[in-house]
């Protein structure tokens, strides 16, 4: 007889509570499965982000019964988005489709509350001020515990059939469970952000000059999230400087309007800034873990589509997951669907995000850069609403 694991057992652990994690365990309490989450930092604490949501994301989050909540927390709808390519101006207007009645871009402090919330009304049980730190394995490498510390500082081990990282571009757990990198980019964009008051808020506005971008993108509390982008090298180069000096050169160069209205705000002050990375793809699932968000797959934000496959990935986890569920254990071949389609749904994204934000484009090849980004996004809504009668996951 096997020695009894007086180890606490749950079906899922799931590291990390915002957007990706938060979705996951939604889900998966959803479909009866026994999930806990983990995380080291407070409920609702703010991150860096542009909030912005694709239709696909906005999709999911009405499919999901959670984006009444969104905009009943003041989240502005977003009815148009504007490109500026120098002097030219392209307005895209974004007509009700659907379950897509525009676009929304809410703060992390309000998206991630939200979903954490919906999963824990569902059963999900939501540790903060837990953090990740190791997995224990069979010697064939199947994970079967995760080991975490508690907010006083205790190691506590749990059993658990699968260990899920939603743990941003720098996972912890795809380090200790070693997952590798499949595809990688050569190119990365710095930002600096800003939540600033009195900036436009007839929509999303997207601008661009030779070898700089900027935005402007509505969101909770009349304000807007506006950001410059710039090659990551030319951001190291003047990264001496001081950061409200870097953010107004570059939003008079590439923004003069949003520089006009940035300049007298209030706000400057708790600009925020990001060295910029390169993009990967990781192997995004093994024997009793897997991988979602940015722990298994980051590319540049300068197209803002990282919350929206944030929630595209946690549903195809989720569904392969409960799809691969026998009784008690949930085996590892049902998993392997995850990984292959996530790669293929990504691919035409991935690309282009690193041709624009590679800088080497003329003001009209970014253009087409955008419509073929465009397209690649009314694919994946496409591919979401044929693929809805196999989902499970409607409130």
């Amino acid at each position: 007889m096997a020695p009894h694991d007086p180890a606490p057992r749950y079906d899922v652990v799931v590291a990390g509570a915002r957007v990706a994690g938060a979705s996951t365990a939604l889900l998966l309490a959803r479909g009866g499965l026994h999930v806990l989450v983990v995380d080291p930092v407070a409920h609702g604490r703010d991150t860096l982000s542009t909030h912005a949501l694709m239709r696909g994301g906005v999709l999911q989050l009405a499919h999901w019964g959670v984006l009444d909540a969104v905009k009943a927390a003041g989240t502005p709808r977003i009815g148009r988005t504007t490109f500026h390519y120098g002097p030219r101006v392209v307005p895209v207007e974004i007509e009700p489709d659907g379950d897509i009645d525009g676009l929304y871009a809410p703060r992390r402090t309000v998206l991630d509350a939200i979903l954490a919330d919906a999963a824990a009304d569902v059963g999900a049980e939501l540790r903060y001020g837990w953090a990740f730190e190791d997995v224990r394995r069979t010697p064939n490498g199947h994970v079967t515990h995760v080991v975490v510390r508690d907010e006083e500082g205790v190691r506590r081990s749990i059993r658990t059939d699968l260990v899920v990282g939603a743990d941003g571009m720098r996972s912890r757990v795809a380090r200790r469970v070693g997952a590798r990198a499949t595809r990688t980019t050569t190119h990365a964009t710095a930002s600096v952000y800003a939540h600033l008051p009195g900036m436009p808020e007839d929509g999303y506005h997207w601008c661009f000059e030779d070898g700089l971008a900027a935005g402007s993108i509505p969101t909770n509390d009349a304000e807007a999230c506006v950001f410059v982008s710039l090659p990551a090298a030319r951001f190291h180069a003047v990264r001496g400087r001081n950061l409200q000096e870097v953010f107004l050169d570059v939003l008079r160069r590439t923004a003069p309007e949003l520089f006009e209205r940035a300049r007298g705000a209030g706000g400057l002050e708790r600009l925020r800034a990001f060295p910029g990375a390169p993009g990967f793809l990781r192997e995004a699932a093994g024997p009793g873990w897997a991988l979602v968000g940015d722990a298994g797959y980051f590319k540049d934000p300068l197209t803002a589509h990282g919350m929206t496959d944030a929630l595209r990935d946690a549903e195809l986890l989720a569904r392969a997951v409960l799809a691969g569920r026998r009784g008690p254990e949930i085996f590892d071949d049902a998993l392997l669907a995850y990984p292959r389609l996530r790669d293929v749904l990504s691919e035409g994204v991935f690309e282009v995000t690193d041709r624009i934000a590679s800088f080497a484009w003329s003001l009209e090849e970014v253009a087409k850069l955008h419509r073929v980004l465009s397209r690649e996004m009314k694919a994946e809504v496409e591919w979401l609403r044929r693929s809805r009668d196999g989902m499970r996951f409607a409130a």
